[in-house]
């Protein structure tokens, strides 16, 4: 089945609860680009190694005038725990009722321990400063997926 977000489609904006606090949507955000990554759940293995990596990169894409912004569908607690155990220095929403998920597209049938469950499947989407999605990966392998992502912000960009 194809999916219905793709490139140069306007990135939806819903607003929702993140940490550290407050809400966020992501008009909040324009004027400037956006790394938009959406993960199965705080504090395991894949989801720890991918947000240290755009932590350890926040300086380049800063530079870039990029913000990162996290997604899952963990609870703010959750995400407050994993933020400060990992130190992660930008915002992660909870979107417990699966909107944004479902927005973007992310809700994906994937086979675990041989079963069939719905769940986020790994995806990033850089969305430029007027909020139009000019990038999409999805199935996202983490290594060595944050140097691309942070390669073509730089390409796009010019």
């Amino acid at each position: 089945m194809p999916y219905t977000l793709n490139v140069g489609d306007n990135a939806p904006d819903i607003e929702l609860p993140v940490w550290p606090e407050g809400t966020l949507k992501l008009s909040d955000l324009r004027g400037r680009w956006v790394v938009l990554y959406f993960y199965p759940k705080d504090s395991t293995s894949g989801c720890t190694t991918e947000s240290c990596e755009f932590r350890d990169a926040l300086p380049d894409f800063s530079a870039a005038d990029a913000a990162i912004v996290g997604v899952s569908r963990d609870s703010l607690a959750s995400h407050q725990r994993f933020a400060d155990k990992q130190a992660l220095p930008f915002q992660l929403i909870s979107d417990a009722d699966e909107l944004l998920c479902s927005a973007f597209d992310v809700m994906q049938m994937k086979n675990m321990y041989g079963k069939q469950v719905r769940g986020v499947e790994r995806s990033t989407f850089l969305i430029d400063a007027d909020g139009v999605v000019r990038e999409v990966w999805r199935k996202v392998r983490v290594k060595e997926h944050v140097a691309a992502v942070l390669a073509r912000l730089q390409e796009l960009q010019g």
